[in-house]
């Protein structure tokens, strides 16, 4: 009774939580209204705010004898009481801001981004909570703001951790805090094109041109806009548009390149100083964009190399102040180079690939890494694989680009959403805002000329840029469309449902295909069941979604082939052979059977891992136990010690009464399946059998995690921690792992649908910790997954495996396999710092190592934190910075090595003729490798041999040369 009413109380303190949190933010949009209706917005008064830390009336100023002082408005108390509750910082002003405060390093730089979500979100609605306060006269004093940016920058760049560890982030901030008298102009022009095309749906058109490829010529279209469209204006909106067109015209005006001598006074006996006096000694006058924009991209990376080297702050605020002037200078002339043929599109791809990395949207060592790929404008011919292998790595440098701005800004942004909707824009209008949008453009133009060259082309209705769109896993798939442009953690799936994700969640329940913008990494549990279960699932960009967007809702045919080229099209389109496939049959047949013939309930001892090998699997335990256990025989100082709690004992538990029903735990769940089949021998709706089944399975879920453990194996599990582990249980942090037999089958992999416990500790945290792995299997997602797939669901039983935590420096995945090449002989990874993150789906750094030398980065990390294990227990979270490879040279070499030895000893040990390729989960501490477990590589046989897949596939000639004369 006592447990029961816990439990109650735990449910209530949780929505409560969840309540307060809503109320929070409802609370916050209430009072962003109110400040925008207040002629003073978020301020309470002006006051003198003197060096001594006095503060005076706005008619007392600062005396002379305490020194100058400051004059601008004082925040209201809720405002003050917000930033000090929840770290939301409205309407800051600089001045009299300390920089350690403002820089807000121990918070992810919130404070800092926050300021330029707001400057944004001022500049799209309005004055946003400034609406009438922004003509609150006195309250911010622009010489004070910008003389407090100078002092700021001096003080930030006095640190070289600024600048290589968070180089993006200062270099944009230059762009919002004032500091030199310099505007956002470009950020200007989007704005108030939104803010017109909100009121004046017709102009739609333009800005759409306007954000997505801005060029000179757009100043005339909006002209002829307003001269055609005079009668209909307002006379608020014709001011409006002259605005627009004044702030066109200031940005448009050619940049003074003449001037950059006299800006960089403090650079000119430096190496630096000598190259910028050369470019603008060269690029003086008219010149063409062609030879503009490489000279340009050139410098800019140079500026970017040669920061350390001047120590001076200010100097170094010089060289950042014409970094942007430059990347404003590749901005306006990228749309003007035009390119006739391959040569000249791939040059132009590689000098705006190297001012992307300038501008910091690449670490260097991410540059360094493509290079090689992205010079290969200098030779005369090129095969179709090579010009593909261009493709790939440039679409990739857009991705990472785009991922930056994402990995630097969407923590705030979610913040701010939750109560300010507009927020959502905010990445977005960075990334439209950069050479990366150009990039991209060029990329596509590159991609459909790969397209016709190959007939590898997508055919996704109307969508834009459809070159950017890339297939992960093939299969295909009918059923609505649904369009998530936010998160997807609270989205409830339909298995008959296609999904478009911003990013996939961790704990994707069935559906029937999915697309996603950030694909977090192909090796990912989430990736590898979709893989596994030929589930179609695309790679697409930010503007493929928002083209999606209008036909969520409808009913689609989707399909990626096994060359990755995808088909989305509206049922009404499907062809009779795209009918055929989904006719109604007997489907039975193609589902799994769990192996149960040699199970071994009867051994309900626990284990030591070392006594447990590969041929224990699905007997006495499940696959993760039993291979660990194999390769602790075969590399034992590269896998730790290990508890194994059979299947027995599990079953065992079961069969004790179940309190508040009349039969066991066991009794309880084979009655529900044989209800339900009951149930649909009466011709019930699956949906009404489905749901049964969950209510009762949630039933037993509950009773699980309060079952009482025997005597006789807590005292064996106490024994286990002191002879195995070397520690009482409760003195070492362990992971508990579900380890169920219907994992690592030979059709149907079952990555990551049950728990794990990540580092308890504590005694009662790891009882419970055994209770709830048990339950883990009977969850929705979990049972969903293995009622769509296996023909005996009910025939279930988990082991748990348990190990002591290793607190990585960075973990991932191996797959024996180049799964981007299609060469088994490649092989594919991905890590990611900390412990976990890569098999979650973070957005790890992938790389294909290749059969013969060499390795290829397929993508870098762009996750803001990585986990951490604490010897206290719990996961922790740590703040990530991207100037260094995860992975190191000498680790590659070591996996590459390892691969090696397992592809050869592994079959001889486990005397298998298994000749497919594993999944190895491994990380490194202190540059030791660590294994923690080995499976099958799992793929969809039906949708790899599928006809119609095969139909839609294009034979490619891979040795193909194309001259890169070529005509466009």
């Amino acid at each position: 009774m006592i447990k029961h009413k816990i439990f109650l109380l735990t449910i209530l303190l949780f929505s409560a939580v969840i309540y307060a949190q809503n109320n929070e933010n409802s609370n916050i949009k209430v009072k962003i209204a109110a400040y925008k209706n207040d002629i003073r917005g978020p301020y309470k008064d002006i006051r003198w705010f003197c060096t001594d830390g006095s503060i005076r009336a706005p008619k007392d100023p600062c005396p002379d004898n305490i020194g100058p002082g400051v004059q601008h408005a004082r925040y209201k108390d809720e405002v003050i009481a917000l930033s000090k509750e929840k770290h939301i910082f409205l309407g800051q002003i600089l001045a009299n801001t300390e920089p350690k405060d403002f820089w807000d390093m121990d918070n992810n730089h919130s404070r800092l981004k926050q300021y330029q979500l707001d400057k944004y979100l001022r500049t799209i609605d309005n004055g946003w909570i400034l609406q009438k306060g922004q003509f609150y006269r006195g309250a911010v004093q622009s010489e004070d703001e910008e003389a407090w940016g100078v002092d700021f920058y001096k003080w930030l760049l006095k640190d070289d951790r600024n600048l290589t560890q968070n180089y993006f982030l200062t270099r944009q901030s230059l762009k919002d805090i004032p500091h030199n008298g310099d505007n956002n102009l470009a950020q200007d022009i989007r704005s108030q094109s939104k803010v017109i095309s909100d009121s004046l749906p017709s102009f739609m058109d333009l800005r759409v041109k306007i954000h997505g490829q801005p060029e000179f010529t757009d100043i005339q279209k909006v002209r002829d806009f307003k001269k055609t469209n005079s009668n209909k204006l307002t006379a608020s909106l014709a001011r409006q548009i002259d605005a627009l067109l004044a702030t066109m015209t200031d940005f448009y005006k050619p940049i003074d390149v003449a001037s950059f001598e006299a800006k960089t006074s403090l650079l000119k006996n430096s190496p630096i100083g000598a190259s910028i006096q050369k470019y603008v000694m060269i690029n003086v006058g008219d010149v063409s964009p062609e030879t503009l924009v490489p000279a340009t991209a050139e410098l800019l990376f140079q500026i970017r190399e040669a920061l350390l080297a001047e120590k001076n702050p200010a100097a170094r605020l010089q060289l950042l102040d014409i970094s942007l002037k430059l990347e404003e200078i590749i901005f306006k002339n990228a749309p003007q180079w035009e390119t006739d043929t391959i040569k000249e599109l791939l040059t132009k791809i590689c000098y705006l690939g190297m001012g992307t990395a300038g501008a910091g949207y690449l670490e260097i060592w991410e540059w360094e890494q493509i290079q090689g790929a992205m010079n290969a404008y200098e030779t005369d011919k090129l095969t179709l694989e090579e010009l593909t292998t261009v493709l790939e790595t440039a679409r990739g440098q857009v991705e990472w680009s785009a991922s930056m701005v994402k990995a630097n800004y969407q923590e705030v942004v979610d913040l701010y959403g939750a109560f300010e909707p507009k927020a959502y824009g905010f990445i977005d209008d960075k990334i439209r805002g950069s050479i990366a949008l150009y990039l991209g453009k060029s990329v596509g133009d590159l991609g459909d000329f790969i397209a016709k060259e190959s007939s590898l082309t997508n055919k996704m209705m109307d969508v834009q840029n459809q070159s950017s769109v890339r297939g992960l896993n093939p299969g295909y798939a009918f059923g609505e469309l649904v369009v998530i442009g936010g998160s997807p953690d609270d989205v409830e799936v339909s298995s008959d449902k296609i999904y478009i994700f911003q990013r996939p969640p961790s704990d994707l329940k069935p559906v029937a295909g999915i697309a996603t913008v950030a694909e977090g990494n192909m090796v990912s549990h989430v990736q590898l069941l979709a893989r596994n279960l030929g589930i179609p699932n695309a790679a697409i960009s930010d503007e493929n979604l928002q083209n999606l967007q209008k036909y969520d809702g409808q009913r689609v045919f989707y399909a990626v082939s096994n060359k990755g080229n995808v088909i989305v099209k509206l049922e009404a389109n499907m062809t009779a052979d795209e009918r055929a496939l989904f006719a109604k049959k007997v489907r039975k047949e193609e589902k799994i059977a769990v192996p149960i013939e040699s199970i071994r309930l009867d051994e309900v001892n626990i284990l030591n891992l070392r006594n447990v090998d590969a041929g224990d699997s699905g007997k006495l335990c499940g696959p993760k136990a039993a291979n660990l256990g194999q390769l602790k025989e075969m590399f034992p100082d590269k896998v730790v010690e290990g508890l194994v709690i059979p299947f027995g004992i599990f079953r065992d538990h079961m069969d004790q009464p179940m309190p508040g029903q009349s039969v066991s735990y066991w009794k309880f769940l084979n009655d529900m399946f044989a209800e339900a089949e009951m149930m649909r021998g009466r011709s019930i709706p699956e949906n009404e059998v489905e749901n049964f089944q969950l209510r009762q399975l949630e039933i037993l879920r509950d009773a699980i995690k309060k079952i009482e453990l025997k005597a006789d194996f807590l005292a064996e599990l106490e024994k286990g921690f002191t002879d195995i582990l070397g520690k009482s249980l409760g003195e070492i942090p362990v992971f508990l792992r579900s380890d169920t037999n219907m994992e690592d089958l030979k059709d149907f992999t079952g990555a990551g649908l049950n728990l794990t416990i990540f580092n308890a500790v504590d005694k009662d945290k790891i009882i419970a910790g055994i209770k709830d792995v048990w339950a883990s299997p009977y969850t929705e997602r979990s049972f969903k997954w293995r009622q769509k797939y296996l023909l005996n669901p009910e025939n279930v039983f988990p082991s748990i495996l348990v190990i002591p935590s290793v607190d990585v420096d960075y973990s991932g995945v191996l797959i024996t396999k180049g799964i981007s090449s299609g060469n088994d002989e490649d092989l594919t990874i991905a890590f990611s710092r900390g412990a976990g993150g890569a098999v979650d789906g973070q957005a790890a750094e992938q790389y294909l190592i290749k059969e013969t030398v060499g390795y290829q980065l397929l993508a870098p990390a762009r996750e803001a934190y990585h986990n951490t294990l604490p010897k206290t227990g719990g996961t922790g979270k740590k703040l990530v910075t991207f100037e260094t490879s995860v992975l190191n040279e000498r680790n590659i070499n070591e996996i590459r090595e390892f691969a090696k030895t397992i592809r050869k000893t592994l079959p001889e040990a486990t005397k298998s003729d298994y000749k497919g390729a594993y999944d190895v989960e491994l990380g490194f501490k202190n540059d030791k490798l660590w294994l923690f477990q080995i499976r099958p590589f799992v793929e969809n046989k039906k949708a790899l041999s599928s006809g119609y897949l095969e139909s839609i596939t294009p034979k490619i000639d891979k040795k193909k040369e194309i001259a890169l004369s070529t005509k466009l």
